[in-house]
């Protein structure tokens, strides 16, 4: 297979209800962390090591063995000011990158605003998952959500070709009306006729799509096989979206976090084989994140909410380790007792924006923040800053 330079892709995963930080990078050398977690800790031994003080969750053997290769970027203490514990509220600051007001415009949908000004490519961002999170919510910029590529379109239960062709000529003069009259009629008319045209082309992807890497049958993986058809079929998308859930472990933490995070980790190495497969692992940068982490102890079986999270950029074009600062768990050092979050998550934003898909990263995450350096010079993603 010849090598082709793709424009950068960026796919973003969303784990759902609030991540354990504590679970998934252990401290598993700080004697307070088993204090403070007797039931639901990672086992000592079980533990795969990053360096002498923290580890992987025994359930993250993929990811490990990718951030071993160099792929994997670990963002510690991520978080936000004056962090809010609702799962509704920290979320929608994630996915408006605006932590004292309630934003209208996703940071996203912004930025699928920037790669495409006038909507051309309606295929520019692409969601997998049913409803559109509000991350990719901007007024008039098309962003298709697919719940299952293999069923995704307009009446395609349709199979005779001379009844769908007719169904799908009635829907688009019921939005195609008449243009300048009603700007809610235009607006809900645009966006009938972009799901129309959206839907036609994704249904392409399927027939193009080859690759030998089998995924799992479980939601995320089957979630990331469907990102990779797509982004395959070379139809212009440039950023992907999908989550996994729900990580709100109150109750029986270790057997749900185990499954979970074990699933979106073996999920992410065959993608990552799959991008592999394609040359497309230069060309596609991943982002990890959770609305915020949970408590530092334990309440019996579970956790509860909290802040401070972990997460993670994985690529070939990624410079893997550990970057920011683990938050302490000293009493002194706790927040109420959470994890202090140290630094925001819009510098994560700011860094993948800014030197992987070369936007201003400012008028995006609403103002100016430091940047890491995880994105390599020299590839797709760099600038040369």
């Amino acid at each position: 297979m010849a090598t082709r330079k793709q424009d950068p892709s960026l796919v973003v995963i969303q784990l759902s209800g609030g991540n354990d930080y504590l679970n998934t990078i252990v401290p598993y050398n700080d004697g307070e962390y088993y204090d403070y977690r007797p039931t639901v800790n990672i086992d000592q031994d079980s533990v795969l090591p990053i360096d002498d003080n923290y580890g992987f969750n025994s359930n993250m053997a993929p990811i490990k063995e990718l951030y071993d290769q160099g792929k994997v970027a670990v963002i510690n203490g991520i978080g936000y000011p004056n962090p809010n514990r609702s799962h509704f509220r920290s979320m929608d600051i994630w996915h408006t990158a605006e932590p004292n007001d309630v934003a209208t415009e996703g940071w996203l949908g912004r930025a699928t605003r920037d790669i495409d000004p006038t909507g051309e490519n309606v295929l520019t961002a692409v969601n997998f998952g049913r409803g559109l999170p509000r991350a990719l919510g901007v007024r008039g910029v098309p962003v298709a959500s697919v719940g299952n590529l293999e069923t995704y379109g307009l009446f395609p239960d349709l199979k005779d070709s001379t009844l769908r062709k007719y169904a799908l000529e009635a829907f688009a003069k019921m939005y195609g009306g008449e243009r300048g009259k009603d700007p809610v009629m235009d607006f809900l008319g645009q966006t009938g006729m972009d799901a129309l045209k959206g839907a036609d082309l994704l249904r392409t992807a399927l027939d193009k799509y080859s690759s030998n890497v089998e995924y799992a049958a479980d939601p995320i993986a089957q979630s990331l096989n469907d990102v990779a058809k797509v982004m395959f079929a070379d139809l212009g998308t440039r950023i992907f979206y999908t989550q996994q859930g729900s990580y709100d472990t109150h109750s029986g933490e270790l057997t749900t976090h185990a499954k979970l995070i074990g699933e979106v980790s073996t999920g992410v190495a065959d993608f990552y084989d799959d991008l592999k497969e394609h040359e497309r692992e230069n060309d596609t940068v991943i982002v990890m994140f959770s609305e915020f982490g949970r408590r530092i102890k334990d309440n019996g079986s579970g956790t509860d909410h909290g802040s401070g999270g972990v997460a993670f950029v994985i690529g070939g074009s990624v410079k893997g380790g550990m970057y920011g600062e683990y938050p302490s768990l000293k009493a002194e050092n706790q927040l109420e007792g959470d994890l202090q979050f140290n630094n925001d998550f819009r510098s994560t934003y700011s860094t993948v924006l800014d030197k992987w898909l070369h936007l201003d990263a400012a008028p995006i995450v609403n103002g100016q923040f430091e940047q890491f350096d995880f994105i390599a010079n020299g590839t797709n993603g760099s600038n040369g800053k």
